[in-house]
């Protein structure tokens, strides 16, 4: 393994989003492009207005969400903050969270520290309503 990568997020990671057949969202995990045994970079780019339809934690994995663009809220347990341009947010594992995007859509880059290979995400379903 070489001692760098260097990828675009909006060129040479796929959207998972798309090939889920999922509209409003654009998810491009960058992990496993990437390289890394320590972190994972991913980028996410909601509509106006789009609210994820679910909430997540984790078992071990640490994340911070970097608004590069737009604005909106996200909820982390029972607190919903508002989110602006160049705001970071670090969620603890345990953290449930979810995103919506305000008037003019929002765009976040995700960092992600170590987790098992097989990932360690559970999805709360109907967590936000």
């Amino acid at each position: 393994m070489s001692g760098y990568t260097h990828k675009n997020l909006r060129e040479d990671v796929p959207d998972a989003a798309a090939e889920r057949g999922q509209s409003g969202i654009e998810a491009r995990f960058g992990r496993p492009h990437i390289d890394s045994d320590e972190l994972g970079v991913s980028f996410f780019r909601y509509d106006p207005h789009f609210r994820a339809p679910f909430g997540h934690h984790h078992r071990e994995q640490e994340e911070a969400y970097v608004v590069v663009g737009g604005s909106g809220r996200m909820k982390l347990g029972d607190a919903i903050i508002d989110l602006r341009r160049w705001d970071v947010v670090r969620v603890a594992p345990e953290v449930v969270r979810g995103i919506e995007a305000g008037s003019d859509g929002l765009e976040l880059i995700v960092v992600g520290g170590d987790r098992p290979p097989e990932g360690d995400g559970e999805i709360e379903r109907d967590w936000w309503t």
